[in-house]
């Protein structure tokens, strides 16, 4: 039985920590990156659809690497508790690696059409499978070489390596951004960060070619102890299963939604709701995660002394009381006057509910044309929050902001009316003395805009909406010179600790649930569920219920449901590990 030391970390265990957790950081920046340039990556991939569903699209690609990751977990984890953990994740690496060196170079939906967003999807579900038999191996090599009594702060540096991995996708992003200029990276340099990235996977490859099998694994393989059938004894078995589904819904699925809410859905927030601009936006999340990342280690030593199970629920708990005052006063703070005119001038959106559908098609094969739909897609786009209210049955749908009514669908005189309006101000600044030349080009630009019968509506509706918004305060964008940094910063700083709370001591935990012979299986399938569906999906689902119900923060309920399930049932039903011998029913 291992006994709990007080010594120095050895040599050979702090090259254990370093290989893993540096092979880990470069798989994470891979699986990052898309989730950072999804804005992007909609336009290049998906710019055959409307803005809103092409970011919705691109949202669901980039989920997909996460629906898929169970199934990595089972294929990997399988190979990991028979043949070992040292090559089963030095081939998770390579898939991983390659999948994203690929996208770098891949032809964008301009170039080859729909073949573009298929072979997209595929790298990406190539990556969650990969992706979904890396951390498991990565936590149990680190564990089965750390002394009982100290697990919970050796594998605490593995849990560093996502948040590490989304601070180098940003620093490569941002350093990419900064050197060729806004509009050359939205064009081709964007494909830099992924192409470098295959640099990255040599070392990383050279790294884990370096090491030596988990001496746990080695010890029962040479007593001819391993498991012949790791799926069967992990999930056929109730005493197993039990513990499985408890990992799920006590543990892991709570610990997502505030690790994605936290790192992802904040940045998301921030440029997509309170239209920050990229850089900016990478630069506050990017010194959050500095100043919060050591955390992980904290929390991680801090399990060791009084357990796992306390902070990672006090994680949980103070997500689902914190979240929506937090993510309010990140609003204020970043783009104050958005929130003024909120608070000032409501907006409504009166329709017939008959018409109004729920935006999510993952197909693409459908448009939302409906003047219900339209509105929304317009608000949407716009991150102005708005309320419904129901009109008769066949009515067209209109937008109230403050006082002033803006339809969304025109008749001929409605058009006839706005042309006219239109020439008599081209003339009118055709006529002025100094004339100004941008007004003239955007007033021209204007008439020949009504003049396209196809897009003529559409035209008008934007127009008057962004006039009515413009004139109620709502910010087209976010204004710097009013962005408080210091704010920005603590508040992020503020969802990364807790991020560090809930996923810190995690692996430790996870480990300690499950005897050696079936550890890696058993392990990674609640893990790969909890944060492959119910953290992965966050950003799609959220992103689809703001756009459904019109409240930009509604998607808040999301995680906070989520994680007080997790509150409850972990406080309730999961046992505290730390104390756990992991040797001692082999």
């Amino acid at each position: 039985m291992a006994t709990t030391e007080n010594r120095p970390m050895t040599a050979e265990e702090k090259k254990v920590i370093f290989a893993s957790s540096l092979g880990t950081v470069f798989e994470w920046y891979d699986f990052y990156l898309y989730g950072s340039l999804a804005a992007i990556i909609a336009k290049q991939f998906f710019s055959g659809l409307d803005e809103g569903s092409a970011f919705i699209f691109a949202l669901l690609a980039f989920a997909a690497g996460f629906i898929v990751r169970p199934f990595g977990a089972i294929f990997f984890g399988r190979l990991g508790d028979m043949i070992g953990r040292k090559y089963t994740f030095l081939v998770t690496i390579l898939i991983m690696g390659l999948s994203t060196f690929i996208v770098g170079i891949l032809p964008n939906y301009a170039s080859i059409g729909v073949a573009a967003p298929v072979i997209l999807i595929c790298l990406r579900l190539l990556q969650g499978l990969a992706l979904g038999g890396e951390y498991g191996g990565a936590a149990t090599y680190v564990a089965e070489h750390s002394p009982q009594g100290k697990r919970g702060a050796y594998t605490s540096w593995i849990q560093t390596t996502a948040t590490l991995g989304l601070f180098l996708s940003l620093m490569v992003i941002l350093g990419t951004r900064t050197a060729i200029g806004e509009d050359a990276f939205a064009d081709w340099g964007w494909r830099v960060p992924f192409i470098v990235s295959i640099a990255l996977l040599a070392v990383s490859v050279y790294i884990r070619l370096s090491m030596n099998e988990s001496p746990a694994f080695a010890k029962m393989k040479a007593e001819g102890k391993t498991s012949k059938a790791p799926l069967a004894e992990s999930f056929g078995q109730w005493k197993n299963l039990k513990i499985v589904i408890l990992a799920l819904i006590g543990l892991t699925a709570g610990q997502a939604v505030v690790w994605y809410s936290g790192q992802f859905y904040a940045l998301f927030f921030l440029t997509q709701s309170l239209k920050v601009d990229g850089a900016t936006a990478n630069i506050m999340v990017a010194a959050s995660l500095i100043i919060g990342t050591p955390f992980f280690i904290v929390f991680g030593a801090w399990s060791d002394k009084i357990g796992r199970k306390p902070i990672i629920m006090a994680g949980c708990l103070l997500a689902v009381l914190t979240y929506f005052p937090v993510f309010e006063a990140l609003t204020n703070a970043a783009n104050p006057d958005l929130a003024a005119a909120q608070a000032k001038a409501k907006v409504v959106v009166t329709a017939d509910p008959g018409e109004c559908s729920f935006q999510f098609n993952p197909t693409g094969t459908k448009k939302f044309t409906s003047s219900c739909d339209i509105a929304k897609q317009r608000l949407a786009a716009a991150s102005v929050s708005y309320s419904n209210e129901v009109a008769p049955a066949g009515t067209t749908a209109q937008i109230k902001v403050g006082e002033t009514v803006v339809k969304v669908k025109y008749t001929p005189e409605d058009i006839d009316q706005a042309k006219a309006a239109a020439q008599a101000k081209v003339a009118e600044l055709t006529a002025a003395q100094p004339q100004d030349p941008k007004a003239m080009e955007a007033a021209a630009k204007f008439v020949k805009d009504l003049g396209n019968e196809k897009t003529v509506g559409t035209t008008l509706f934007a127009t008057n909406l962004s006039a009515a918004l413009k004139a109620a305060g709502y910010p087209a964008k976010a204004d710097m010179a009013k962005f408080d940094k210091v704010k920005v910063i603590a508040i992020l700083t503020y969802l990364v600790i807790l991020v560090t709370m809930v996923y810190g001591p995690i692996a430790a935990m996870l480990v300690e649930m499950f005897p050696t012979r079936i550890r890696y299986t058993s392990m990674s399938l609640p893990y790969h569920i909890g944060n492959g569906w119910f953290g992965g999906l966050l950003p799609t689902t959220g992103f689809a219920i703001v756009a459904q119900t019109g409240n930009m923060y509604n998607w808040i309920w999301y995680p906070i449901i989520i994680a007080g399930m997790t509150f409850v049932i972990g406080t309730l039903f999961i046992k505290e590990t730390k104390d756990v011998d992991i040797y001692a029913n082999d």
